[in-house]
């Protein structure tokens, strides 16, 4: 059963909130809402859920004391556009942190859509859409997990890492207003301005670029230099034989550097 309670949330006017108790998804809350006819800005908020997915349909550990929230959104764009959503959402993420970290906490995007505090991942991001017969967007839920209070040993493959272990003394209401101001800038700047201004900032806050890393693919493996993002987001990997390869998806591993003499 599905209990409402009373959000208390600083949020813009754009945003529409429905605050849940328990919910199996708030992914999947905020499907049947859009599929029904909800308002672009519809944000379901969650205490705690119970079926949580990650990407790839993996599991998402969600306990209460972290942030599990699914937005509506309804631009008018094609699949592609929307997909470069993902790298808005980071930087939402990653700016909503840097809010409550010390300042010269390291926090860090790893592509596609990963948040990283001292190398340790600390949010999730999985974009679900519905496409409309004319080839554009119906809606796009933007579903995102912040860990907050606790946090899995592993994400993804990656260890992770929660706001309260790096010293933020933060409640959940908190970050959610925090994200949701910075997501609504950046989006109305990426309605604006396209995706340009978004890519510059998300390099400048990439982990890897310039490096040496590896990227898994359904069918292989590719280490090279992570050389830069195209401007429609995807990884432009420059290969040993100087080769560049475009990676539109696949996981990155960074390759540590060789220890000096």
């Amino acid at each position: 059963m599905i209990q409402t309670m009373d959000g208390g949330i600083d949020l813009p006017p754009f945003y529409g909130l429905t605050a849940l108790e328990t919910v199996g998804s708030t992914n999947l809350e905020a499907r049947a809402l859009a599929d029904a006819g909800a308002d672009e800005g519809t944000l379901v908020w969650a205490k705690r859920q119970q079926q949580g997915v990650g990407r790839r349909g993996r599991q998402w550990s969600s306990p209460e004391g972290n942030l599990y929230c699914s937005l509506i959104l309804r631009p008018e764009c094609d699949p592609s556009s929307a997909a470069r959503l993902s790298f808005l959402t980071a930087l939402a993420i990653r700016r909503a942190v840097t809010k409550f970290v010390d300042p010269g906490t390291d926090v860090r995007l790893k592509w596609p859509n990963d948040v990283l505090i001292g190398g340790c991942k600390s949010a999730g991001i999985l974009l679900e859409s519905k496409m409309k017969p004319d080839g554009q967007m119906s809606y796009v839920i933007v579903g995102t997990g912040i860990n907050i209070a606790t946090y899995p040993e592993i994400t993804d493959g990656l260890p992770a890492i929660s706001l309260t272990k790096v010293g933020a003394d933060v409640t959940v209401k908190e970050v959610l207003s925090a994200y949701g101001y910075a997501f609504l800038d950046l989006y109305m700047s990426w309605k604006r301005d396209g995706f340009a201004p978004i890519r510059e900032e998300w390099l400048a806050h990439a982990t890897g670029l310039g490096g040496r890393i590896t990227v898994r693919l359904s069918n292989e493996m590719l280490e090279g230099v992570f050389s830069d993002l195209d401007n429609n987001g995807a990884l432009i990997l420059t290969m040993d034989n100087g080769q560049r390869k475009m990676i539109t998806a696949g996981e990155v591993f960074i390759v540590p550097s060789a220890p000096t003499e």
